[in-house]
């Protein structure tokens, strides 16, 4: 068997943009509906969603037949997490909350075999190698890894140069909603300031020659993230749609949800 290429990574090494949608509802038969609807990627969120690994697992098969690429975010950078990730078969990981060059660096080598990183070896007990039926998976795996780390604090936009020429960081990700706490500005991630954060911070990225990323909900938003050099996007969340699918036609037949939603230009 030949080993399991990424076309994500690949897409993003080509410079080619990448539309995504969050995947937060937890659920593999969700999951799939949503791989049917054409994104590029989903995010299976393990950060603000409740999964974990056995409901990632399910997820990453019910969507494998399928051309959106799973991309999934555990809650944190951590080495066991990251292991345990990488063998249920996650190819590409967005990593949170990642403040400096030795984070991401710590990072890459969580997924890399000894003597280049720290993975432990279990490919015998691992989805990732078909259980060994992948030929040289422990020799070519880290080639079908992608690595993407999360930029969303004012100390990690002060370190960002020096996290992107990292080796083995494939891209970074701007989280607009932290990112806008961190800047003073709590659940406003659209206030000018930020945005102009967000597009120095992917101007940053690319001269550094890596791929850069960033949830936008709104299509102008979107658009100004596009043009500044953004080239991994994620348009929409999978609680976001429904919930507004659902008001939506509530209100055709006279009914009104509990409580408002809230306004903004953020997803979270």
């Amino acid at each position: 068997m030949n080993p399991i290429e990424n076309p994500f990574k690949r897409a993003l090494a080509a410079g080619r943009p990448q539309f995504g949608l969050w995947a937060a509802l937890a659920d593999p038969y969700v999951t799939e509906v949503l791989a049917t609807a054409g994104f590029d990627w989903l995010l299976i969120d393990g950060e603000h969603a409740p999964n974990d690994i056995r409901s990632t697992l399910f997820q990453l098969q019910a969507v494998a037949s399928y051309k959106s690429h799973p991309v999934v975010r555990p809650v944190k950078s951590d080495t066991a997490l990251i292991k345990q990730y990488l063998d249920i078969g996650a190819q590409t990981l967005l990593l949170p909350m990642i403040d400096t060059a030795e984070q991401a660096a710590e990072a890459v080598a969580a997924t890399r075999y000894p003597p280049q990183g720290v993975r432990g070896v279990g490919s015998a007990l691992a989805r990732a190698s078909r259980w060994n039926r992948v030929t040289d998976y422990l020799g070519k795996a880290q080639d079908e890894l992608c690595v993407l780390v999360q930029v969303e604090s004012t100390r990690g936009l002060a370190n960002l140069a020096s996290i992107a020429e990292i080796d083995g960081v494939d891209g970074v990700f701007f989280g607009p909603a932290d990112l806008s706490a961190s800047m003073g500005y709590l659940g406003r991630p659209g206030e000018p300031i930020v945005k102009q954060a967000i597009r120095d911070g992917i101007r940053t990225v690319k001269a550094a020659g890596k791929a850069s990323g960033v949830l936008a909900t709104d299509p102008h938003i979107a658009a100004e993230y596009l043009g500044a050099g953004a080239i991994f996007v994620a348009v929409g969340t999978d609680t976001g749609l429904l919930s507004k699918a659902a008001a939506d036609l509530a209100a055709q037949f006279g009914k009104q949800p509990d409580a408002p939603a809230r306004s903004g230009d953020g997803a979270y």
